[in-house]
């Protein structure tokens, strides 16, 4: 029972920073040390300490001796080694699930995800729009159904979502990311898996050109 405890505020500490990482509240070479995070999150320091090391495996932060932890930069070297890594799986693991010719049914998340950045952009709610895409791609590596690619990638959207919202507000609204969004979603509602892997990869190699050209523009400060 009490190991069962340890590991449920583990993964609470866990999920509390990660978000806090993603959303870029703990911004690029943010710094604190382990006893501060735990008074911060009302915690001991073992769960919080688990959950670091967790981080530090996903590549999210660093352990720095004696002095805490810190949140990993953004860097253009790692945006394009992630998106290169996206852009060979991504499309083959929706193609794949095209060849299935999934239902309706099957697919109705996806639809809502893109419904929903639709309703977003409408509001002028990025936020929202960028939970919605992000759900639009977990939600079709789940369906994918192979758990360690889910994982693997999964991992690396986290790493990739930083600076995917720190780049949102410096270019176009994504009209055109969601419309591609609806034209994947139609290949696979036909079962079309060469159409799905097609747009899929398109769309990947268009953002990522975008988001790798805004980073190396914007030259965020390498802390």
């Amino acid at each position: 029972m009490q190991l069962q405890k340890v590991r449920s505020r583990t993964d609470d500490a866990y999920l509390r920073l990660k978000n806090d990482i993603r959303a870029n509240r703990m911004a690029p070479g943010y710094l604190e040390p382990e006893p501060e995070l735990a008074s911060r999150l009302g915690m001991s320091r073992t769960p919080v300490h688990e959950a670091l090391i967790r981080l530090q495996a996903e590549g999210l932060i660093e352990m720095v001796p004696r002095r805490g932890a810190r949140v990993l930069p953004i860097r253009v070297e790692d945006m394009k080694e992630i998106y290169e890594i996206l852009n060979a799986l991504e499309p083959e693991a929706a193609a794949h699930l095209a060849a299935r010719n999934p239902g309706e049914k099957e697919i109705a998340p996806l639809d809502a995800a893109t419904a929903d950045m639709s309703v977003a952009l409408e509001r002028g709610d990025l936020d929202a729009w960028a939970a919605a895409d992000d759900r639009f791609h977990q939600t079709l590596l789940r369906l994918h159904g192979n758990q360690r690619l889910a994982a693997f990638v999964g991992a690396l959207y986290d790493q990739a979502h930083r600076a995917r919202m720190v780049t949102l507000r410096l270019r176009e609204p994504p009209i055109v990311s969601t419309a591609e969004h609806r034209v994947i979603l139609e290949f696979l509602r036909r079962g079309d898996a060469d159409g799905t892997r097609n747009a899929f990869r398109l769309h990947r190699e268009r953002t990522s050109a975008e988001l790798i050209a805004i980073l190396e523009n914007y030259r965020l400060p390498q802390l």
